[in-house]
């Protein structure tokens, strides 16, 4: 028949969008034919929970999985019983909504007594489980942030200790620099001066170089000290 037809087709198209990672358009893909989620087949509304909880979004069925199977007419269907524990396993059970699981069971006449409470089994432990998870998990965050800031806190006082002996070695710096015997260290600057250029200070033809060397001693002097700190200079 048609319906036939189109629910194959949209079989085939949903696996062809899933085979080229295009997951997420499958839902919307599939309600451009079909317009409500109560009249999805059977097979379509199978395949979209399976696929959403294979690639953890299981969220993505949560409210057409819950109006396909509060749909009086879809109750009635042969497959209502597998689409209803399958929406159990795959969606409400993996989000926490416990509840609505319950609720969902408790109202269902597809199933007798026993599946019941073999379904209301289930949903309590896997509630145990989520509990279980969630107080690990608290408690893994609880004892993450103590260490966290006690870290921190070594590490910026550290930092602290580390800008404090800096500024302490500058200001010694500073110190020692102003206190220097600046006559003193001229002069082994002027000698080591000839060492090097290898030039007699008796000599007439070295009287230019020792004259620009002097001038020189004064504009470094006069650039380095400010006024405050500059001792006096005798000629």
């Amino acid at each position: 028949s048609f319906a036939e037809v189109k629910c194959s087709l949209c079989v085939v198209g949903i696996q062809a969008l899933a085979e080229m990672n295009r997951w997420r358009e499958v839902l919307s893909w599939v309600l451009q034919y079909y317009h409500a989620p109560e009249h999805l087949p059977p097979k379509v509304l199978e395949l979209c929970i399976l696929l959403y909880s294979k690639v953890r979004e299981p969220q993505v069925m949560l409210e057409v999985g819950s109006s396909w199977l509060r749909d009086r007419a879809n109750q009635s269907l042969p497959e209502y019983g597998s689409l209803l524990e399958l929406y159990l396993v795959h969606v409400l059970l993996p989000l926490g909504r416990f509840e609505g699981a319950e609720e969902l069971v408790r109202g269902c006449d597809v199933f007798d007594s026993e599946q019941q409470l073999a379904f209301l089994g289930t949903i309590c432990e896997s509630r145990c489980q989520w509990t279980q998870r969630e107080e690990t998990r608290s408690a893994a965050e609880e004892q993450r942030d103590p260490v966290t800031g006690t870290v921190l806190g070594a590490l910026s006082q550290k930092l602290l200790t580390m800008l404090k002996l800096l500024r302490r070695a500058l200001r010694s710096m500073s110190n020692h620099f102003y206190l220097l015997p600046y006559k003193k260290m001229l002069l082994a600057t002027f000698l080591l001066y000839l060492v090097v250029v290898r030039l007699d200070p008796a000599s007439p033809t070295s009287l230019p170089f020792i004259y620009k060397l002097v001038q020189l001693f004064r504009q470094a002097w006069a650039a380095v000290l400010s006024p405050i700190h500059r001792p006096p200079i005798r000629d």
